[in-house]
């Protein structure tokens, strides 16, 4: 029996199902801000083969069930952990990645628009674009770690109706900056043509396009777990 099908919301089978984000991220399906659709308006929008598609999904649920005494096809449901085992994981993996990747991606976007720009002027775009996100992901990444995680933190200590107010305020703001960097991620792909690296790119060029296509996978996988799962279990337990 299949596992999945077209008229399931884009966020809730990556939520019950992690590995399924392999799938939207090479058909180029937005699972995050644009997780809040049934999987059958994506793909009418974005002219793809509905079977195709759900044959794919249901083919990995399937390889992953066969599998699941294996430990490394284990995941963790984050559905249900503490609040505070999400966002150590959040900041762990995602923050961490930021922080590292973000200055060495603008190292080669620079040299690569020195070299390169005169004849590839969409290059000007591209480091316009991403030194945009850089600029709103650090600010991003400190709203989080000062102000939203530590109220999220507060109210599961205090179960106040307070907190709790205050918690979900920063992540309703924190919502829409997400939207904003998806933005920016959607004309970075188109500007890029789908990341592809031109004949004459040098070493400098292919890593930077490779990093950036590396940093939007990420994030589709950081702000998903923020947008459908952590913001809403939040919204949840306001009665």
């Amino acid at each position: 029996m299949d596992k999945f099908n077209s008229n399931q919301k884009i966020k809730d089978i990556v939520t019950k199902f992690p590995k399924a984000a392999e799938v939207f991220k090479k058909f180029k399906i937005d699972f995050c801000c644009g997780g809040d659709r049934p999987l059958i308006v994506a793909i009418n929008n974005q002219d793809l083969d509905e079977e195709e598609i759900l044959d794919s999904l249901n083919t990995i649920y399937e390889n992953f069930a066969n599998n699941k005494t294996n430990k490394s096809n284990k995941s963790k449901d984050w559905t249900s952990i503490p609040f505070t085992d999400l966002i150590d994981h959040i900041v762990n993996k995602h923050h961490a990645y930021l922080y590292e990747n973000l200055p060495l991606i603008s190292e080669l976007l620079t040299k690569t628009l020195r070299a390169h720009g005169a004849s590839h002027q969409e290059l000007q775009e591209v480091y316009k674009l991403f030194h945009m996100l850089k600029m709103e992901l650090d600010s991003h990444l400190i709203k989080e770690e000062t102000v939203q995680y530590p109220a999220i933190e507060k109210y599961e200590k205090s179960k106040s109706i307070v907190d709790l107010e205050q918690a979900i305020q920063v992540s309703k703001e924190l919502e829409t900056e997400h939207t904003e960097a998806g933005d920016i991620l959607k004309k970075l792909r188109k500007i890029t043509n789908e990341y592809i690296i031109p004949a004459d790119a040098c070493n400098t060029y292919k890593s930077a396009y490779e990093k950036l296509e590396d940093l939007e996978s990420d994030l589709f996988e950081h702000i998903h777990l923020e947008n459908n799962i952590l913001f809403p279990r939040l919204y949840s337990l306001k009665k």
